[in-house]
């Protein structure tokens, strides 16, 4: 049976690391999601998955 509490614990952990960009700097922050969102979406797919497999990676890892 899987742990519901360590799956909302870690997308809790999600929440506070992508909220720090936001808060620290939210020009900067700002800047960089126009930029995301002008990229093609292929580009946008492809970093994507190399960011799935990287974080799986690290995760399988620990």
């Amino acid at each position: 049976m899987m742990d519901f509490s360590l799956l909302i614990k870690a997308l809790c952990l999600v929440l506070v690391i992508e909220g720090i960009p936001l808060f620290l700097a939210p020009e900067r922050a700002r800047a960089a999601a126009l930029q995301v969102a002008g990229m093609p979406g292929r580009t946008l797919r492809i970093l994507g998955l190399v960011l799935m497999l990287l974080g799986a990676g690290l995760l399988a890892g620990l």
